[in-house]
């Protein structure tokens, strides 16, 4: 694992291929892939240089992706693993999982 100044790491959304970058410089160094529909972002996979694995480059990477879709007001459904792992590990992102929202009950007393 390499030691990553986190100053020199910058998050985009690269919409055209449907994916969150996060770049060292200016070197992509990983991705969070998603699939996008009306109210609700589905992360589907998450990769990262494996030289910087460890390096806390994912979770920088999910981190401002949440931040992004939670202004946007979506919901995001963590079908990746790891952004499934970060929200358990950060529950200050649990009110974005979709699976936290139930529709209103349609039962008769």
């Amino acid at each position: 694992m390499n030691a990553v100044n986190h100053d020199e790491l910058t998050v985009t959304n690269n919409r055209d291929l449907s994916r969150y970058e996060i770049r060292l410089g200016y070197t992509q160094v990983g991705l969070a892939a998603y699939q996008e529909a009306k109210d609700l972002i589905v992360f589907t996979h998450t990769e990262v240089d494996r030289e910087l694995e460890g390096a806390g480059v994912g979770s920088r990477l999910i981190r401002a992706a949440l931040d992004d879709v939670r202004g946007s007001g979506r919901l995001v459904l963590p079908v990746c693993p790891f952004v499934h792992a970060f929200i358990v590990r950060h529950p200050e992102y649990a009110d974005l999982d979709y699976r936290n929202h139930r529709a209103p009950s349609t039962a008769r007393d």
